[in-house]
């Protein structure tokens, strides 16, 4: 018996009918390739002409046909889905859900196709509520862009799983819908990501398109600037949206939207928060909370103390606060780092096109809505002409048979039966069997005259519609006329201002387009903290007040280095060693007054061992502008400033020095400048920075000799006299003539000493001499103890600024300072507390010129006013 069992399981003459030999790799590659086929077609990539996955289509069509429109009640979202999942989409009810789900949410879609009611779901990816309890009906949006039509031939329907029903293969979209509110999915080795766009800009684009079919891509650009999510914050750049946009993948840039704010609490001290009101696309609120609190237990996040979420109805708001000593522009910058509020959308444009997925651009994107829009347009317009041709067929009937009324009621009178009747009525009148059937069914009432009237009209009607369809089809003008109807007419109804501002930025965060171009002080405190503030904080005030806190005393910290600058400028920073480092002003945080700011290691790579000796702001690196460098041993040399205009990030040579030997003091200069250098005993040298007395040096030159000190006595002080200044001077040591020192009317140099004593000299009093040598004396102390701090060159109307060892800060006038003779004592610039020493002076910048400078005649008492408008003239 086993001998006659076949290896099929039948008898011996079915083995061979039933084993089909075939090749097991080719088996599995077509299976393979089907079932991925499927799922790329028919699940995971939507369509490019209505933008829609078949599940999404599916819902949409059944809640049409459940008749569930915007001026409807809610129906149960259970309903629904047993409705789709019963007549076009057999599988699980979770997909279907979550499909509904997703279109319900206005923080998913940039314009929600199914209006929800109830727990949806948020923006801290909380589960919706379960579809028992949620309701929902279409958007009117959904009815208008695309479900319109749907029922005049417009699209091809196919049969659904089993054969039973009838769904559309695609719908009869009026917008772009696939721009609109996007699309992800992940197929069988392929993806697509395609960002949420602005509706307004995207019908723009369509209706310039259609005016002029060659429009460039950066006209098209232009017009469609970028992604529009629904969630608002921020793009960074346009690079990644040019890239996406002509090349259809690319990776755009998005940041949430933060601003820094001084929060009040009753009972204590003022402190300053992140205030976060918006959110990257798809970013997960309490994720995000949860992450800033994981980096702050790790110590990863500094200067965080409290984190609050206090959203509501109203809108979104994170409160991340702040502690007293922390900087909140670092702090954001960190958030912007280390977390989801910056973060990246990978786009890649990839649709079904004829059934084929296609990485498409914006351009080819817009086209092939176009084309399926004239499609849909011209068939809707064939199925119009036929309705309205059969209408007009049968009212051609009924002309005839009241013009011919007697006739006609006595031959259906005479026909035995209605069959008898349709037949004479065709052979004797020339009419169709429609026409036959059409009057015959003509209702008593109908042969009135103003019956018959509109039965007239009603044709007169037809036969213009006739004519206007036949001419939409002869004429694709016409078809491009009637889409731009449609869009103006859904712009019209549906406008919606843009959520997602796009910044122009190549770098990001550090971009100096996103800075103004503000006046600040700059200062390094002994212990290595360097902060900024605004010359606003510090308003002009009376000679020989005391002044305002420019920083927090602690211990024995005092000021070290204080300049001033613009926030475009680039610091250039000189260690003792020799070293140069380079630093954006805008970069260096921000404090207020109090504030002890921030140690220069965590903003430079800077040796411990190393310390900051001098501070010079750039403008610009010109090839006619010179660094003027001073040693502590008194050697000093010239350097081109083109030289530092590449400084790596772990510095730059600038100098070579002796052992012991450390650099003190930089300058900029030009060719023919004067340089004047103090020493504590207030002695001052002036020479000419000429070839002559010293010419350029390289970087790693030692330099020269600049002036012969006295035993005990150091240098302090150096400042340089433009070349006009030093010309002057020149002739007047020719004439043999020294200003007096009541007379002239500039400019001077302002000679300051530790104890808070200065005056105004006249620059001409400062003869030039040969390098090298001991110099004149600048001022005479009035106590054994004091020594010279300061010398700077201004002019009139100038402003300084004085700042002692503690960090108590004094802007003045120049002009309230009294002129003086080199050998007089000077007068009481500054008022110090007991200990306290004046350390540096500094001249105020003058305002930054911009273009949008709105008023030149602005009030020059009112400083602080001046300063806030050009902050804001400058931004």
């Amino acid at each position: 018996m086993a001998d006659s069992v076949g290896p099929g399981g039948g008898g011996p003459g079915d083995s061979d009918d039933r084993i089909i030999q075939a090749d097991l790799r080719n088996e599995m590659s077509r299976s393979y390739l089907e079932y991925a086929m499927s799922v790329i077609v028919g699940r995971a990539l939507p369509d490019a002409r209505d933008g829609l996955k078949p599940v999404h289509r599916r819902i949409l069509y059944a809640m049409y046909e459940l008749g569930l429109t915007s001026d409807r009640p809610y129906r149960k979202c259970a309903r629904v889905v047993g409705e789709v999942l019963g007549k076009y989409h057999p599988h699980g009810d979770t997909a279907v859900y979550d499909a509904l789900v997703r279109m319900a949410q206005d923080f998913s879609m940039s314009m929600p196709l199914i209006d929800g009611h109830g727990n949806f779901g948020s923006v801290d990816n909380d589960p919706p509520a379960a579809m028992r309890y949620t309701e929902s009906r279409l958007q009117a949006l959904t009815t208008d862009s695309l479900l319109e039509d749907i029922e005049a031939e417009t699209v091809d329907f196919a049969d659904n799983f089993d054969g039973s029903q009838q769904e559309p293969t695609v719908l009869p979209a009026r917008i772009p819908q696939l721009l609109l509110n996007g699309s992800a999915g992940i197929a069988v080795g392929m993806a697509t990501n395609i960002p949420p766009h602005n509706l307004n800009e995207l019908i723009n684009g369509l209706l310039a398109l259609i005016e002029n079919p060659d429009l460039t891509d950066q006209e098209l650009v232009r017009l469609i600037p970028g992604p529009d999510f629904p969630t608002g914050g921020q793009i960074l750049g346009r690079e990644g949206i040019r890239e996406t946009y002509l090349g259809g993948r690319g990776s755009i840039t998005m940041r949430g939207v933060a601003a820094i704010e001084t929060i009040e609490a009753p009972g204590r001290p003022d402190r300053d928060a992140v205030i976060i009101t918006e959110l990257p696309y798809q970013t997960n609120k309490a994720g995000l909370i949860e992450r800033i609190a994981e980096l702050v237990n790790d110590k990863k996040l500094e200067g965080i103390s409290d984190i609050r979420d206090e959203s509501d109805r109203d809108g979104m708001r994170i409160v991340v606060e702040l502690r007293r000593d922390a900087y909140p522009q670092v702090v954001l910058n960190n958030l912007f780092k280390l977390t989801a509020l910056q973060s990246n959308f990978s786009a890649y444009m990839l649709a079904l096109v004829n059934g084929e997925p296609i990485l498409l651009t914006l351009r080819k994107m817009l086209e092939v809505f176009l084309d399926f829009r004239v499609e849909t347009i011209e068939r809707r317009t064939r199925y119009l002409l036929r309705k309205a041709e059969e209408r007009d067929h049968i009212l051609l009937g009924l002309l005839l048979a009241l013009d011919q009324l007697d006739p006609i009621i006595a031959l259906i009178r005479a026909a035995p039966d209605t069959a008898t009747a349709r037949q004479q009525l065709q052979d004797r009148h020339g009419l169709s069997d429609i026409q036959a059937d059409a009057i015959l069914q003509m209702q008593l009432r109908r042969l009135t005259a103003l019956e018959a009237d509109k039965i007239r009209l009603e044709h007169e009607d037809l036969v213009t519609k006739i004519a206007d369809y036949k001419d939409i089809l002869g004429r694709r003008e016409r078809v491009f006329g009637i889409i731009q109807d449609e869009l103006n007419q859904l712009s019209d109804r549906y406008t919606t201002p843009r959520r997602t501002e796009i910044l122009d930025l190549g770098g990001g965060l550090e971009d100096i387009d996103l800075i103004a171009n503000e006046r600040s002080v700059v200062l390094v405190t002994e212990t290595g903290y360097l902060k900024r503030m605004p010359v606003s904080e510090f308003e002009a005030t009376s000679r020989g007040t005391r002044g305002k806190a420019g920083t927090r005393s602690q211990g024995e910290e005092a000021v070290k280095l204080f300049i001033s600058c613009n926030d475009h400028d680039t610091l250039l920073l000189f260690s003792d060693r020799g070293v140069s480092y380079a630093l954006p002003a805008y970069r260096v945080p921000q404090c207020s007054r109090t504030a002890k700011g921030t140690p220069v290691v965590q903003l430079l790579p800077i040796p411990r061992e190393e310390a900051i000796t001098s501070l010079i702001p750039v403008s610009e690196f010109n090839d006619d502008m010179d660094l003027l460098m001073l040693t502590r041993g008194g050697f000093i040399k010239r350097t081109r400033l083109s030289a530092f205009s590449n400084i790596r990030s772990n510095g730059l040579i600038a100098i070579n020095l002796e052992e012991g030997d450390a650099l003190r003091w930089v300058r900029l200069a030009v060719p023919g400048d004067s340089v004047l250098i103090g020493s504590n005993a207030g002695m001052t040298i002036h020479f000419r920075l000429s070839d002559e007395e010293l010419r350029p040096l390289g970087r790693t030159a030692r330099g020269v000799r600049s002036m012969n000190l006295r035993e005990g006595d150091g240098l302090v002080s150096m400042d340089v006299l433009p070349v006009e200044l030093a010309d002057r001077i020149a002739q007047s040591a020719e004439d043999d003539e020294e200003d007096d020192a009541s007379s002239g009317d500039g400019p001077w140099v302002l000679v300051a000493s530790a104890s808070g004593l200065g005056k105004r000299v006249p620059v001409t009093q400062f003869r030039l001499q040969k390098r090298a040598g001991m110099g004149l004396r600048a001022m005479k102390f009035r106590t054994t103890d004091d020594a010279l701090v300061g010398l700077r060159v201004l002019g009139a109307g100038e402003e300084v600024l004085l700042v002692s060892e503690k960090g108590v800060i004094v802007r003045t006038s120049a002009d309230a300072i009294p002129q003086q003779s080199r050998a007089a004592t000077g007068v009481r610039l500054q008022r110090l507390d007991k200990g306290d020493r004046l350390s540096e002076v500094v001249l105020v910048p003058p305002e930054a010129e911009d273009d949008t400078t709105a008023t030149d005649d602005t009030n020059a008492d009112d400083t602080e006013t001046s300063d806030t408008e050009s902050s804001a003239q400058d931004s």
